[in-house]
């Protein structure tokens, strides 16, 4: 009798599990058919609505941000820092790579044959060279404005310091001058009035400019009156001949204006070392190297990115201590810029 009872009580689990699954699938198969009754209502609302559907207003893009506006600005080629004037020792590599043949006269007098003539100038050899050297040299002190702003004044004084070349000593400050010069007369002046980038650009820049100034300025009318007094005209005299406090470089500035206007230091390296590629492809054009297209074509190219990307991490931790000059016989070309018989660039 137990073991009937046992049977039967299997059969009646069982058909409850049936059961259950039978219940499980019918609410299964309602739900299903709740959701493409939903899902079709929602189409029908949203193709009625089609005009309306909200999308993001340009206001709330990543492109009307201020920094990516400023980050457009600086990397202009329009930017009037005067780089179309400066050829960063193009012109004098060309001056002193020209292939020469030899004379005939002189091959036959000393019973030699005529030399083969060396392999023209090339632009990506002297680009590659170029870039590392720009890098090496500056490209520490504009990363060290952007992580600290307030030390412009004693970055800018290391550099004029470390500087051998007086040819690139004077490029240098003539952008970097011009560069403050925009900054006071155009970019200062889109800065909202009350945020952190106008209070910090107030205190930075401000200073700044106002030493820059009083290094220009002549001796005061009241030290020139008593020039009769030995001691007080040596006094002068060596106070008129100390160094400025400040040259204005452009690498250090340039760090800290694209700090002070929220750019990041990946976008600050990069267009620094863009501008500069940009002004060695201007000068090659105007130089007669190639034309506008081929231009264009090596400032769109894998390779420069590349370049750029390499000499950026290769100087990401170099300290301004470490700075400085990875191609030596770059110094001598830029130097000797002034001496070249006839020439379309200042340096």
């Amino acid at each position: 009798m137990s073991q009937l009872q046992h049977e039967r009580a299997i059969s009646n689990d069982a058909e409850a599990i049936e059961d259950e699954i039978a219940d499980l699938e019918r609410r299964l198969a309602e739900a299903k058919e709740k959701q493409r009754q939903t899902q079709r209502q929602r189409n029908v609302v949203q193709e009625s609505n089609l005009g309306v559907i909200s999308v993001p207003s340009p206001s709330q893009t990543i492109l009307h941000s201020s920094a990516n506006h400023f980050l457009l600005l600086l990397s202009d080629s329009a930017l009037p820092l005067g780089s179309f004037a400066f050829s960063s020792g193009l012109e004098s590599y060309l001056a002193h790579n020209k292939s020469s043949s030899p004379s005939h006269s002189t091959s036959f007098i000393t019973n030699k044959l005529p030399k083969t003539k060396p392999p023209p100038p090339s632009f990506t050899s002297f680009l590659l060279l170029s870039l590392s050297s720009y890098a090496s040299t500056t490209l520490p002190y504009v990363l060290a404005a952007h992580r600290d702003p307030a030390q412009l004044a004693l970055l800018d004084d290391t550099l004029d310091a470390t500087i051998v070349c007086t040819v690139g000593r004077r490029a240098s400050v003539a952008q970097g001058r011009a560069l403050l010069s925009i900054w006071e007369r155009s970019l200062s002046s889109s800065l909202p009035p009350l945020s952190a980038s106008a209070e910090a650009a107030a205190a930075i820049l401000k200073p700044f400019s106002a030493l820059l100034r009083s290094a220009g300025a002549p001796p005061s009318s009241s030290t020139s009156s008593s020039s009769s007094d030995p001691s007080t005209s040596a006094g002068r005299s060596s106070g008129w001949n100390d160094p400025p406090p400040v040259s204005a470089h452009l690498p250090p500035l340039f760090g800290a204006m694209c700090a002070l206007v929220e750019l990041s230091l990946e976008q600050t390296a990069y267009i620094y070392l863009l501008s500069h590629v940009k002004a060695l492809v201007s000068a090659a054009v105007r130089a007669g190297m190639f034309g506008p297209y081929q231009a264009q074509k090596t400032l769109a190219s894998r390779q420069v990115q590349e370049m750029i990307a390499a000499v950026v991490e290769r100087e990401w931790e170099r300290g301004v201590e470490e700075a400085g000059q990875s191609v030596p016989v770059m110094d001598l070309w830029i130097g000797r810029h002034e001496v070249l018989y006839s020439r379309i660039f200042n340096s």
